[in-house]
């Protein structure tokens, strides 16, 4: 337990505990007093010994102040505050549309578009615990990596393993679209979102972007997205080996900013550009703060005793040492 978890009845009562250093300070000069320094002649050096019993009546003083320690804690009355949470939320439903096309490997970001994109959503996803959040690729065409859970430790390993060459080549921004919105068509959550994050035009896919957005807008479903590239050129795959590894080269960006820019006005939402890592990790935190998720929670305290074992503890160490002063530990005037 954490001592900040502990709360005192009667608090006022712990000035008490300035009395224990001033009982010490007060025994030990009393005890400094006490010593006898007459001079012996003839015994030349000899090695001082103490024995058992002289060393055990220095636990007489200590006993008494731990014990007067104690009394005194157990009246200011410990007691261990137990907090309950109950929580209601009314969660959102937000589906993440992530680009695999072989240009998130640009290495405008470093390392790369895609490694810098999945960071960033999987702190976004760590901001939003009462959320169901679920996960859509796509690249030439798109599927549903996750479906909506409140798992978000699923999500967030979905999102760690992604990696471009997982879908045929190319941008079908629409068929992403699809994809998200539908798994939201069933959803009852008061409101439903689209994340969706490219850096390229639409080539491929049988659905035009503005149609799934059109679709989205009916089933009041908001489009966030989100061009992610730097202006100008970048160093990015343009072939692939016979094994399969990307062959680098310099490319230009190309991003319809004016596509994303509609398909984001038409469901009533807004499309942002990133050109660095911390204006992407900007925007995910403006689209945290755009759609909050309203909680209510309710607090409940108990309160658990636990003065007991300080006043036993108190008044077994007095006993302690009043039996051991008035027997073995005597001490003659």
């Amino acid at each position: 337990m954490m001592l900040s978890d502990y709360t005192f009845q009667n608090p006022w009562l712990l000035l008490g505990l300035l009395v224990v250093p001033i009982l010490a300070y007060w025994y030990f000069a009393k005890l400094r007093k006490r010593k006898l320094t007459i001079p012996l002649p003839g015994i030349g050096e000899v090695k001082q010994t103490r024995s058992i019993r002289s060393l055990l009546s220095n636990v007489l003083p200590v006993l008494s102040l731990l014990g007067i320690a104690s009394l005194i804690i157990g009246l200011a009355r410990p007691q261990l505050a137990l907090k309950e949470e109950e929580v209601k939320a009314e969660g959102i439903d937000i589906m993440m549309v992530m680009d695999l096309s072989s240009s998130m490997l640009a290495q405008d970001f470093a390392p790369d578009r895609l490694s810098v994109s999945k960071a960033m959503a999987e702190e976004f996803v760590d901001k939003r615990p009462y959320d169901r959040v679920g996960l859509v690729v796509f690249a030439g065409e798109s599927f549903t990596q996750c479906p909506l859970t409140v798992d978000h430790k699923i999500v967030k390993d979905f999102l760690a393993s992604l990696q471009c060459g997982l879908l045929e080549d190319g941008t079908a921004i629409g068929m992403g679209l699809a994809s998200a919105v539908n798994r939201l068509r069933e959803s009852k959550a008061k409101s439903k979102i689209v994340i969706l994050l490219t850096d390229g035009s639409n080539n491929s896919g049988y659905i035009k972007p503005m149609t799934a957005a059109e679709i989205a807008k009916e089933l009041g479903v908001k489009v966030y997205t989100i061009g992610i590239g730097s202006s100008g050129t970048a160093r990015a795959p343009i072939g692939r080996r016979p094994d399969g590894s990307y062959v680098y080269g310099m490319t230009r960006v190309q991003i319809d900013e004016e596509l994303l820019n509609e398909m984001s006005k038409q469901t009533g939402a807004r499309y942002f550009r990133a050109t660095t890592s911390a204006q992407l990790e900007q925007i995910y935190a403006y689209i945290d703060q755009l759609e909050k998720t309203e909680i209510e929670v309710n607090v409940y305290k108990r309160y658990e005793e636990k003065y007991r074992p300080f006043v036993l503890f108190g008044i077994i160490s007095l006993l302690l040492q009043w039996l051991l002063g008035h027997t073995v530990l005597r001490q003659l005037p």
